[in-house]
């Protein structure tokens, strides 16, 4: 079997104390998907210099977050680490002539484990991440992702894991269920009918073509795990969406599957 890769728009940690519909979304997609092997997790939240993957064989549940319920620091995520995995990703990554190290102790954090403890609430498959370079733009990401393809025929699922919109200055304006504003509807729906037209051109120029690209993100490193889900997908892929919705107006929990 060939696996899909995933982006998943991951919201606040918080969302995982309420009742909302991007929860039902994350519990329901195990049901159509074979366990995999393993999972490669790709997150904003781990960003470096160049790339890097962690071989932790007990990856610790990071609170890289504050203001927020205590009882969100409260929650473990007991998954088991896949150091082999990560061994196979540096070497996926020099064949396409990518440097990429390793270290031994980064655990997983928010942008991971949120939706991870719905997705696989048992954590019974084990997970490593791959951190995103910030400073690079969204075509290196996507040569990233492809370096990767072929983990998704070894059994291996990646869940790339940022936001569709991410303006986190307006964060706190808005209510938890609060209608989002006109700026950030026109970037998603842009953002979504460019994914089902398949033009990788004007998704990798977003930032000069989409509607309110720089309002909806001043800074790349939240969309930038999207570029690496595409990626991984290989050259011809197709896009569904798996969930659309928005949480404190602001942030879309947009949520799409690759193949």
């Amino acid at each position: 079997m060939i696996y899909p890769s995933w982006f998943i728009s991951h919201g606040a940690p918080d969302v995982l104390l309420h009742s909302l519909p991007v929860l039902e979304c994350w519990h329901s997609l195990s049901a159509d998907c074979p366990i995999p092997q393993a999972i490669l997790g790709v997150s904003a939240h781990w960003t470096t210099s160049e790339p890097v993957v962690s071989a932790a064989t007990d990856p610790e549940t990071l609170y890289d977050f504050r203001g927020f319920p205590p009882s969100l620091s409260e929650i473990v995520y007991p998954v088991s680490g896949a150091p082999e995995l990560a061994h196979q990703i540096v070497e996926c990554l020099q064949e396409a002539g990518l440097t990429c190290a390793i270290t031994p102790h980064r655990g997983l954090d928010h942008g991971a484990w949120v939706p991870l403890s719905c997705i696989y609430p048992e954590a019974q498959i084990p997970v490593t991440q791959l951190s995103i370079q910030p400073h690079r733009d969204p075509a290196y990401h996507l040569a990233l992702g492809r370096s990767l393809s072929s983990l998704r025929s070894q059994g291996i699922l990646i869940i790339a894991s940022g936001s569709m919109t991410h303006n986190l200055s307006y964060f706190g304006q808005y209510p938890l269920h609060a209608e989002p504003p006109f700026w950030v509807q026109e970037f998603d729906r842009w953002m979504e009918k460019t994914l089902q037209d398949g033009d990788l051109e004007r998704l990798t120029h977003y930032r000069q073509l989409a509607p309110y690209a720089v309002e909806n993100h001043p800074t790349d490193e939240h969309l930038l795990p999207l570029f690496v889900a595409l990626g991984a997908a290989g050259e011809s892929w197709k896009s569904k969406r798996l969930h659309s919705s928005f949480t404190y107006g602001v942030l879309s929990m947009a949520a799409f599957e690759f193949c």
